[in-house]
């Protein structure tokens, strides 16, 4: 078996091993809202649950040299934003929306997705998923990096769910009804694939 230091490794060779032995991550799709009043779209795969009480979510939105990306500065600034759930019948879409665009440009436009008003918050969702969560800013954190952070670590605080109704049922959500998509490393996605029980030790 290999032996790896990440400190010997430089940061595109600690990428690699990362998303490559992470696997298969859920894709969150945020939309936020620039000071200009665009409605900005964007997917990450660095995502994951928080807590449950109250209802809270990670994202961890990478910089680029140093920069805030798009979304990360919409969120501290509105301190808004709603994630959407990546499934098979919006993932093409959603990846049109991974294109580097300026500012001013809308990569809901750019994609057709089609803005739908949020019920508790000022920014829109999109119609084009089956699960959506309006959330606002819990938390947040600048971490990594040697002089300048390498990411923003936020911490959303979930106010309002959408659930398709034809994948809810009695509080629970069929799996298999929200085929939702994961990310793998390079260009490669997964669908659910087979799913077995165990049961927990009591």
């Amino acid at each position: 078996m290999l032996s790896i230091d990440p400190m010997q490794n430089t940061e595109r060779e600690n990428y690699k091993l990362l998303i490559g032995s992470i696997i298969p991550r859920p894709i969150a799709f945020v939309t936020s809202m620039s000071k200009e009043g665009i409605l900005n779209g964007a997917p990450f795969s660095y995502f994951s649950i928080v807590s449950a009480n109250p209802p809270m979510i990670s994202l961890s939105i990478q910089r680029k040299e140093g920069n805030q990306k798009d979304t990360a500065r919409n969120i501290l600034a509105t301190k808004e934003f709603v994630v959407h759930i990546v499934d098979d019948t919006n993932v093409e879409k959603v990846n049109k929306t991974a294109a580097i665009l300026p500012p001013e440009q809308s990569e809901i436009e750019l994609a057709n997705l089609t803005p739908i008003t949020s019920k508790k918050l000022s920014i829109p969702g999109v119609k084009e998923a089956k699960v959506r969560m309006e959330c606002i800013l819990e938390n947040s954190l600048q971490l990594g990096g040697n002089e300048t952070p390498s990411c923003d670590l936020i911490i959303g605080r979930i106010v309002q769910y959408h659930i398709e109704e034809d994948i809810y049922e009695q509080g629970r959500i069929d799996p298999i009804g929200l085929s939702a998509i994961s990310r793998l490393a390079g260009n490669d996605y997964a669908k659910i694939g087979e799913i077995f029980t165990i049961e927990r030790p009591k």
